[in-house]
């Protein structure tokens, strides 16, 4: 059984993720109406596999008896000045939810609950993983200053 303190902090978590999802569409977008269809499409992957994230904890909730509560989102920012802002703050973003789920862990712990830390082991290495690869595209980005034919590289 789920306690009620994880229960509640994993719901809090799907909100982040599906956030997460509707930040990276609408990033994709931005992309998308520059006929940047190539990173648009590199975000429109990035907010399916979030919404596979938040899938991951709502199905985990179900299967140890615990009730998932959706949240509403926050409506996420739709204008964004070069790529090189857009990838700042991706990596801004991935940082705060591996900071959300290093959290998770700690709560994991003090709750006793080995199956949670078994669970949010996968997200601990997803998240190196996510901030590795935002960092390589944002230096790459700022090697070309965000323009030119390097774009079309990236």
């Amino acid at each position: 059984m789920l306690s009620k303190k994880l229960q509640d902090a994993f719901n809090e978590q799907i909100n982040r993720e599906f956030f997460s999802e509707y930040l990276y569409l609408s990033m994709s977008a931005w992309c998308k109406s520059g006929n940047m269809d190539g990173i648009g499409n590199y975000f429109h992957v990035q907010a399916q596999e979030e919404h596979q994230h938040a899938m991951k904890f709502f199905n985990f909730i179900h299967d140890r008896g615990g009730t998932v509560l959706l949240k509403a989102l926050d409506a996420p920012q739709s204008k964004f000045k070069s790529l090189i802002e857009i990838f700042e703050q991706t990596l801004e973003h991935e940082q705060f939810i591996t900071k959300s789920i290093n959290t998770l862990m700690s709560t994991a712990f003090k709750e006793d609950d080995h199956a949670a830390v078994s669970f949010l082991k996968w997200f601990i290495d997803e998240q190196v993983e996510e901030e590795a690869s935002v960092s390589k595209i944002l230096h790459k980005i700022k090697l070309i200053k965000g323009e030119g034919h390097g774009l079309l590289m990236i």
